[in-house]
């Protein structure tokens, strides 16, 4: 049978097309972020602040030390003299390199430790650093609040986007896929914004600020120290470069597992029925391991970022130790100084570290806006320029229909209709026919490739999609339910229906009474996957929806195949008090079903073959006469 999910593609996954431009993906998160534009101002406001007293608490630190050498040292000198004095009595004994590192020390022959001063310092180190945590707790929590709203406005424009989205491209994309953007790839973006955002600025603002005091101390010492980083930034800009593809590998996988266990769960039935858990087993290992090859190849490379980093830390604190103790020994610099040069050289590496990690987390995180922005960018359906007035719908015909899911295997070839007001017509034929193709072209989820289709006169093209639906009630073959109360799923066939008006839709239905067989009646919770109600139940409450609707033409596809003959007899009657004075458009398999409809249509190839009432096309001894004694004859004779 054409139509959704039988159509090309029917389902089946379709691998999304590569978005190998990182850099427009990059500018399109930006200007993503761009309506923030202030609150991201004040997250980097506020960590510029954090990051100017952190680099300021070593320098002071480096003070405090100061204080208790210079008290020691001066504690250890004779009273009365100058440090003038003393120092020109060390050159006087030779002593040359203990003068001139004694030369920019504030030392006072006799005196000991200021411990005011000490204390003072102290206290300033630890209100700068509080002063720091808040600052970078309050950019935090700004960023948070943007990456949030980020994340929601992400999933908004998805869920705007699947309303939006042809027919079409739902069924030829696996479902599993599409949840996995909406859910795993957007998770991971608003991951990574939450933990690159400040972690970038800090890393930035830390790097510019432990610099100039590093040059401000010694320009010499501190080329020195830099001078083994830009060996560590290229080896982890190569490991950057090999992580990116295997992310997007990744997410690509992540994606397709999720599909295999969609299908896994929402046919878990039929899989059981037709032992295919071992091919459910197989698919899901395949898709598992390409998941795991690729997930374990991304952690490996980007978790060597880390320790090239803390391997060129150590380096450079070799380095700034050694040509510090001779710096001091020189008079150069002071013990104090050292102390804070070798904390900066220490702090320095770090924010180069976390600068490779978010580059790592960005290529994560851009894999997956990658494929969400793919699937936003993919072709909204053609623009509805029909007309919104009121209608009257009734009398339907084609003319000259031709249609196909591929342009080229057309589905419906050449099909002429004429539907008078208030008919029931059926609609039967084997599978592949064009029949449920048929009502998807006259409830526009397709657009014909050629000829019209006409209600009351009017080409539906002319009409606006709503408008046109809001005439229409469909019952399918699968009932569609959602999670919440038998109520609630009745109610849903019209906005605003009371709890009276779906009592008596469910007595029309004949639905009433089983309903109130349940421990909690109309409040029965049920969803769509649940095993509370049998399938004939189901399919009563999607007619007692259809029924709440009150529309003027009805689709009934198959609404009876998947319930038994018991319960096909209040399902009937259901449908016939359903469809009472409305045209409705029956597709069946089973024709006893059908037989009292003013008009049958027997389609073969996208084509009606025979057309005329029961009676008739019995009389002209042809494809329905074949089709009705097949089923009503020999062992297949239906009770």
């Amino acid at each position: 049978m054409s139509g959704p999910g039988h159509g090309p593609g029917g389902g089946a996954g379709r691998a999304p097309a590569k978005v190998k431009d990182s850099m427009g993906t990059l500018k399109r998160v930006l200007k993503m972020l761009g309506e923030y534009k202030w609150m991201i101002g004040a997250v980097a406001l506020f960590s510029l602040g954090g990051v100017v007293l952190s680099v300021l608490a070593p320098r002071i630190l480096g003070d405090a030390t100061n204080t208790v050498f210079n008290g020691y040292i001066s504690s250890r000198m004779p009273s009365g003299a100058t440090k003038a004095e003393v120092i020109a009595e060390l050159r006087a004994s030779g002593e040359v390199s203990m003068a001139d590192m004694l030369e920019p020390m504030d030392i006072v022959p006799g005196q000991g430790v200021d411990f005011s001063a000490l204390g003072h310092l102290l206290l300033l180190v630890a209100a700068i650093y509080v002063g720091s945590a808040f600052l970078g707790w309050a950019s935090g929590q700004i960023a948070r609040l943007v990456v949030q709203n980020t994340g929601w406005k992400l999933r908004q424009q998805i869920q705007d986007k699947i309303n939006r989205l042809p027919l079409s491209y739902l069924d030829r994309h696996s479902r599993g896929d599409i949840l996995s953007r909406v859910t795993n790839d957007v998770d991971n973006i608003t991951q990574t914004l939450q933990q690159t955002m400040t972690q970038l600025l800090t890393s930035v603002f830390t790097i510019i600020g432990i610099a100039t005091m590093m040059l401000t101390m010694s320009w010499s010492l501190t080329l020195v120290a830099l001078f083994v980083l830009p060996v560590g930034a290229v080896i982890a800009g190569v490991l950057m470069k090999k992580a990116q593809p295997q992310f997007r590998k990744q997410w690509k996988a992540t994606g397709a597992v999720s599909g295999v266990v969609e299908e896994s769960i929402t046919g878990h039935e039929v899989v059981t029925l037709f032992n295919l858990q071992k091919k459910f087993e197989d698919d899901f290992t395949v898709e598992n391991q390409a998941l795991y090859r690729s997930s374990f190849k991304a952690q490996f490379i980007s978790n060597l970022v880390n320790p090239v980093m803390s391997f060129v830390s150590n380096l450079s604190y070799v380095v700034v130790a050694v040509g510090g103790a001779i710096m001091v020994t020189g008079g150069a610099l002071t013990i104090g100084e050292v102390q804070a040069f070798i904390q900066y050289s220490r702090q320095f590496t770090q924010p180069i570290g976390q600068l490779a990690s978010v580059a790592n987390l960005l290529q994560s995180g851009l894999a997956s806006a990658e494929r969400v922005f793919d699937f936003l960018d993919a072709p909204d359906m053609a623009p509805d320029t029909g007309s919104d007035k009121p209608m009257k719908a009734g009398h339907v015909e084609f003319r000259n229909v031709r249609f196909g899911y591929d342009p080229e295997k057309p589905v419906i070839k050449n099909l002429n209709l004429n539907v008078e007001a208030g008919q029931m017509v059926a609609i039967i034929g084997p599978t592949g026919a064009g029949k449920t193709t048929l009502v998807n072209l006259l409830e526009r989820f397709y657009e014909v490739d050629s000829g019209e289709i006409l209600i009351n006169g009017v080409n539906i093209q002319d009409i606006h999609k709503d408008t046109l639906r809001h005439h229409m009630g469909m019952v399918l073959q699968e009932t569609w339910l959602f999670d919440g109360t038998i109520e609630e799923n009745i109610a849903f066939g019209r906005e605003g229906a009371t709890r009276e008006e779906v009592q008596k839709a469910a007595r029309e239905t004949s639905v009433d009474r089983l309903i109130r067989q349940l421990p909690d009646g109309y409040d029965t919770r049920i969803s769509d996957d649940g095993d509370t109600l049998s399938v004939g139940e189901r399919q009563l409450l999607t007619i007692a929806r259809a029924f709440i609707a009150y529309p003027e033409m009805l689709i009934l596809d198959e609404a009876t195949s998947s319930v038994d003959t018991r319960t096909e007899v209040l399902v009937q009657e259901a449908m016939d008090t359903l469809r009472q004075g409305k045209t409705a458009f029956v597709i069946a398999h089973r024709l006893s079903t059908i037989r009292d409809a003013e008009l049958i249509l027997v389609m073969e190839d996208g084509d009606v073959v025979e057309q005329g009432t029961h009676d008739d096309l019995l009389a002209a001894d042809g494809a329905y006469a074949r089709l009705f004694m097949a089923q009503f004859s020999g062992p297949h004779q239906e009770e």
